[in-house]
Formats: C-alpha cells, structure tokens, sequence
C-alpha cells in the first residue's frame, strides 16, 4: 500500500498555547483581586467597572473559557491530528477559530466590566456574543469532524471520543440555554422564567462544567498522559465503560444545584440519584489514568510533568466524590451557599484543569520547538508552588464554609438564633479568606514561573511549523477481523459513533425538562403574584448589571434557621415573571428575597451610597455611582413589549402608558426619601429604581394565606 506523506499543524497549537498561558495569568490575577475585594472592599475605588459583582463573572470566564478552552483546543489540535494521521481539514477554518475565539474573550472581558450580563453562571454573554460562540463553535466542529473524515488511522482513539461528546454537548447546551428575547444589542431577557429557567440553567451549568472542564480534559488526559509517561492506557475496556456511562449520567445531575429550592422534589430527586451514580464513572477514569502509570511510578519522583499529571487526576478524583457527596440532600442542606461549595469548584479548576494544562503544556513545547525544556528545576518549583497554592486556597474554603453553615443554624436554648446578624458570619471568616487570597496568588506565581520557562523554552528553539509525517491511506473495503470487540466497530463509524454519542447526552435532559414545560402542576401559580411595575423592572436590570446575584441569594430554603432569618420560605409561583431567575449561589451577603420592606427607602438610600453607614464593619462596595447617574428609561416600553410577548400579562397597550407609571413611583419614592432625611433625593437617578425593585421583593405573598391565593 503507498505511503501518503503530509504535514501536521503545529502553528495553531503554538497559538492556542500561548493564548492559553497569557489568559491563565489574566484569570487567575482577577481571581486574587476579587479574593482580596471580599475582606478590603476599599479595593473597588468606588468605581462601577471594578466591583466584585462585575469582576467575578469575569475571573469565572477568564478561567473556564480563556485558559481552560484555549488548552482544550491546544491538545486537541496536537492530539486530534497524530490520532487521526492527517492534518486539519482546513488551515483557514483553524486560523479563524482562534482568532474568533479570543475576539469573544475581549468581548466577553469588556462586557462584563461595563455590566454587559445576562446573569445566568457561565452564560453571562449577551446575545450576539452568544451567536458569535455558536459561529465559531460551528467551526471548530466542522474542522474536527472534516479532519476525523479524512482520517488515515481506521479506529477512533478514546482520545477522540470525548472529543466528540464534548463539541456535540456543548452546542447543545449553549443553543437551549442561551435561548433569548432581545430589548436592544446590549440586552435581552430568557425565555424561560422562575423555576424553568432555573433547571435549564443549571442544566447548562452543571453540563459545562460536565463537558467543557471533564470530557475534554479526560480525552487529553486519555492521550498526554500514556505520552508523558510512555506507557499504555491500562484498560481499553474500563475507557469504554468509563465514556459510554459517564456521558449519559452526567446530563442528568444538574438539579442537584437546586436542593431544597423552589424546584420540583422530584427533578431534585433524580439530580441527586445520578449525581450519585457519577462516582463510578468518574472513579473509573481516574483510576484508569492512574493505573497508566503502572511501572512508571520511580519516574514521577524525577519529572515534574508526571507530578502535573498525577496530582491533577488525583484532584479529579476527589472533586467527583465531593460533587456526588454534596447532592446527597443532608450534606447539601450544610454545605450550599456556602464557601464550601468554592473550595469545591477549585480544587478540580485549579487541581484538575490547571495541572492537566501544565503537564500538556510543560510535555509539548519542546517537541514543536525541537529544543529542550528551559528549565527542569523551574517546572518543579511551579509544581509545588501550585500545590502549596490549591492547599492554602482550599482547606480555608472547606473551614469557612463549615462555619458559615454552622453559624446560619445556631439556635439558643430558648429558640432564637444564635447570630441573627449577617455580619457576624461575616467578620468571622476574614482570617479565611485572608489565607485564600494568599494561596490564590501562590498558585499565580506558580504559573508565571510556568510562563517564563515555556517563554525561554520558545525562545530556545525553532518552532517546527509544518511537521512532516507519513502513513498508508485508509482502506476503503476495510472489514473487522472475526471475533473482533464490538466497540472496535463503531469506532471505525465515526457518523454512527457520533449518533450514539449524541443520543445518549439527550436523554437526560429531554426526561427532565420536558415535563417542566409542558405539565403545569410543577410551576403553581399564585394569584397575588403580579408582573413588575415598569420602575421595578429597570431596578432589577440595575441589579443584574451590578451583579448582585453574584453575592446575594433569592432562595429562602425551608428551613427554620432559614424562615427565622429571612421569613417564609419562597415558592415556586413566586418567580413566574422572572425574567431570567436570580436565585444566586452562594451567600457572601444575606438573601434578599424578602427584603421588601423591611427597612424604609432611606436605608436603602444610604446603604448603597456607602453599606458602612448602615452596617458597621460591613464588607459590601459602595455604589455610590448609583445616586449620580440618571436611570435610562428609552428601552422602557420596548422591554414592557417583550416581557409581553414572553408571556407576562401586562394589560394590551401598557407600554405607552409604562414611562409614565415610572414616573410616578419614582416621585413617590424620592418624596419618601425626602420625608425619611433624605433631602437631595432626586426620581431621575438609578437608585430610585433599584429602591424600587428591592422594596418590592418577596411581598406578593406577604399578608395573604398562600393556600387561598394558589389556584388551578
């Protein structure tokens, strides 16, 4: 048979893997800034573009799809085209797959600094950035799917498998989860409202996390680790029971988010079910990535590109038993809102994804420079840097999530609440956070050093742009041997292959949303619930900008420690206007979903202009910006319109009449704020109409037996 000779690619991952270290450092220092903001809120400069609530999507997507995405797309680059022996299916589709994937991080970065935001975890982005990711996701898909196409290596490596899981997944879920309703190019509003909205979005969360920072990851380590460590995968079999099991149960654990909230008990229930089953699966890879090393162990005390890999499939391991452990609903009523759940999340972001991506990276310079690693001594010292990092960062996390819990919960002996002042868990997680700041910045140094080495490592040699290789075409009348494994079948059908994959990532979320949708007994309405006055409206559109959600919950769980703190436990009719949810996830400051009234327009006023005034030893930003701004009311009607044609009952032709309506509940508001000491205030600023929007939170219900307002 003649041998075909062709060129591998390595321009395109030099690219992505100099994309990958310089967004890592701008993540992670965002990341130690909003670390240091939660005990030094002086640090935000009273400036709108630098506060937590602004700066916190902005780490969260800086790590996840700058840093992590471009090192999903390095490895698989490298990866996809010596598995399938050929080169990309098209240069120019590659160049613009980088070039537009750091064109939405820009995009993305400014967006969220000038309060460009959605709200939703991890789908901040607004609609047209959301189309832009759906173009060049297209690209990307069509580029890896061409080359798998042109293949000249018959069998599909496991590798490629949750290559391709991960593109089919990750369109599905951004397509359903990004569904909106444009007001103008900077805003739109979900689709889905109140509890929908929030299944759908944790459904997304969950699975982005699933497929963007677990299914990829897993394919480069399936390839980079038996590389580095020159060594076979140790079990063919455990990687196809590992695949086929862990993408079908991982769609459906995205409730286990929401336990004990306004979601339905039974979508609770199957979230924690198979969040529980993930631990096999999961367990499965790590152990078979771990196996790998078998007889290779004397050389992980030598190389540090060993150690990266070890340690991050090891963290992998102990995030996928802490996930399943955390949706089991005892454990989840300690641990959610709390710092617990950060340490969590950063143990497989930092541990999982960013040693996976220092290994990969540490592995791969020298062989597309032709040189040697600059410096063996520096990659050890990033090594345990970034260890001492993740432990400093975690083990504060883990004590400061145990306290918060404990202290929310803590009764007297005559039944009142121990600490029935925010606050005072507040100030008691200070040293915590300290030490997590510092940690964080460990494991920042640790990738700089990383940076510098891989920089001098470039500096060194030649990049080998177009690699020369050669191999056999692909038989065409190819047939399996007899007795051959089944699998090994539909890995030689990369179509059928990419069917199955696709049919068995639906199942979970169709069996789970399609009833939430369409049976309306999940969602009971409320008749005292109606829709926002058109004020209220733009101060929950202000709420959103500042990201408030980021630190604040609208979730009032049914516990007593809950109900005694905040009052009567939320519904699921209560959130039916919702447009998008904001029941938040973590609790730095105290939820707020029956704020209303509960203290006069004039503490809400002055809290906003400096939370100190009102709260000694508070650790809120001012939004002092807030009671200078005027409130821009020209896309007011157009939102009125399209909150209508989402379904929400505003009487036909309101929105000629809602600027008015507006106006006439800011005078009354600032009258209020005149007649409370204010005597400045004026109904044309911002603040009025986020007074407005918080005033009104939780009071629908408020006076009235929910069993008489609920109806069929």
């Amino acid at each position: 048979m003649a041998v075909e000779t062709f060129y591998y690619d390595n321009k395109i991952v030099r690219n992505f893997g100099f994309a990958t270290i310089a967004w890592g450092i701008v993540g992670m220092l965002v990341g130690v800034i909003i670390a240091i903001q939660l005990y030094v809120p002086w640090l935000s400069f009273n400036l709108p573009w630098t506060t937590f609530g602004r700066l916190r999507p902005l780490h969260t997507n800086a790590v996840v799809f700058a840093f992590a995405g471009n090192a999903i797309f390095t490895g698989a680059y490298y990866s996809l085209m010596r598995l399938t022996k050929a080169r990309m299916f098209s240069d120019t589709l590659s160049k613009i797959h980088f070039w537009g994937w750091q064109l939405i991080i820009v995009l993305a970065a400014l967006s969220f600094v000038f309060g460009i935001t959605t709200s939703k975890e991890y789908a901040e982005l607004e609609w047209p950035i959301d189309i832009l990711i759906t173009i060049i996701w297209v690209v990307f898909a069509i580029n890896m799917f061409g080359t798998i196409a042109k293949r000249r290596e018959r069998h599909l490596y496991v590798a490629i498998w949750f290559y391709i899981s991960t593109v089919i997944t990750v369109a599905v879920l951004h397509i359903v989860n990004s569904m909106e309703l444009p007001v103008h190019l900077l805003k739109s509003y979900s689709v889905y409202a109140g509890v929908q909205d929030a299944l759908t979005q944790w459904w997304y969360g969950h699975n982005a996390v699933a497929f963007f920072l677990t299914t990829p990851f897993l394919g480069l380590m399936y390839y980079f680790l038996p590389k580095a460590a020159n060594r076979p995968v140790f079990s063919y079999k455990l990687s196809i029971v590992h695949f086929w099991s862990l993408i079908f149960i991982y769609i459906w654990a995205g409730p286990h988010h929401l336990i004990y909230t306004a979601l339905p008990d039974w979508a609770q229930t199957l979230g924690t079910v198979f969040s529980i089953a993930l631990i096999a699966p999961s367990w499965g890879g790590m152990l078979n990535g771990l196996l790998t090393l078998r007889g290779a162990w004397d050389r992980v005390r030598e190389d540090p590109i060993l150690k990266f890999m070890v340690v991050g499939v090891t963290a992998y391991g102990m995030s996928t038993f802490e996930g399943p452990m955390l949706s089991i609903k005892s454990i989840n009523a300690i641990t959610h809102y709390t710092d617990w759940t950060i340490a969590h999340v950063h143990v497989g972001a930092l541990g999982w994804n960013g040693f996976i991506t220092f290994g990969m990276l540490y592995w791969l310079w020298p062989r597309i420079f032709q040189t040697k690693l600059h410096s063996v001594k520096q990659a050890n010292l990033h090594f345990w840097i970034g260890t001492l990092g993740i432990i400093f960062y975690a083990l504060p996390m883990y004590w400061a999530g145990l306290t918060q819990s404990l202290m929310w919960k803590e009764f007297t002996a005559d039944g009142f609440l121990q600490y029935p002042n925010f606050l005072e868990t507040v100030q008691q997680i200070v040293p915590m956070y300290i030490v997590r700041s510092i940690g964080g910045t460990m494991f920042l140094a640790g990738t700089c050093i990383g940076a510098w080495n891989m920089f001098k490592t470039a500096a060194a040699g030649t990049l080998l742009a177009n690699e020369k290789a050669e191999a056999p075409a692909l038989e065409k009348d190819f047939k399996e041997p007899q007795g051959a494994h089944w699998h090994q079948w539909l890995e030689g059908k990369a179509v059928h292959f990419t069917v199955w994959a696709t049919v068995a990532i639906l199942i979970g979320g169709a069996v789970e949303m399609i009833p939430m949708y369409t049976v309306k007994s999940n969602v009971p309405t409320i008749a005292s619930v109606k829709p926002y006055t058109p004020l209220e409206l733009e101060g929950r559109d202000i709420y959103i900008r500042e990201g408030c959600n980021n630190c604040h919950s609208q979730m009032i769980r049914p516990f007593r420690s809950e109900t005694e703190r905040y009052g009567e436990y939320s519904k699921a009719g209560e959130f039916v206007y919702d447009h998008p949810f904001l029941w938040g996830s973590k609790r730095t400051g105290p939820d707020l979903h029956r704020i209303g009234g509960k203290y006069p327009d004039a503490w809400h006023y002055n809290h906003m202009d400096d939370p100190r005034l009102m709260s000694p030893g508070s650790l809120m930003p001012r939004y002092s910006w807030l009671l200078e701004d005027d409130l821009d009311t020209q896309y007011t009607a157009t939102k009125i319109e399209v909150m209508q044609t989402l379904g929400v009952p505003y009487a036909e032709g309101y929105a000629g009449q809602a600027l008015n309506d507006l106006k006439t509940q800011a005078e009354q508001i600032a009258a209020n704020l005149r007649t409370q000491g204010v005597a400045n205030a004026d109904a044309s600023k911002e603040i009025i109409a986020l007074i407005a929007y918080l005033q009104r939170l939780g009071t629908d219900i408020k006076g009235n037996a929910v069993s008489q307002a609920v109806h069929k």
